[in-house]
């Protein structure tokens, strides 16, 4: 694989009506789903984000089960 190309001049466009988070790391755009409950934590690595480690949280409301 070749080095990839980046266009400085690249726009994207994101709907300011939807919840979400977005990472841009090298020209790549990756939305971040939105959940119902949890906790996101995002590791950096030579000042990109590495990943993104995702935990859920369930409330307790006289389930039978979880």
């Amino acid at each position: 694989m070749g080095e990839r190309k980046i266009d400085r001049d690249m726009i994207a466009e994101i709907d300011l009506h939807e919840n979400g988070l977005y990472v841009v790391s090298d020209g790549l755009l990756t939305k971040v789903v939105p959940k119902s409950f949890g906790e996101d934590t995002i590791t950096w690595q030579n000042n990109k984000v590495f990943e993104i480690k995702r935990t859920e949280k369930i409330r307790l409301n006289g389930q039978d089960m979880v």
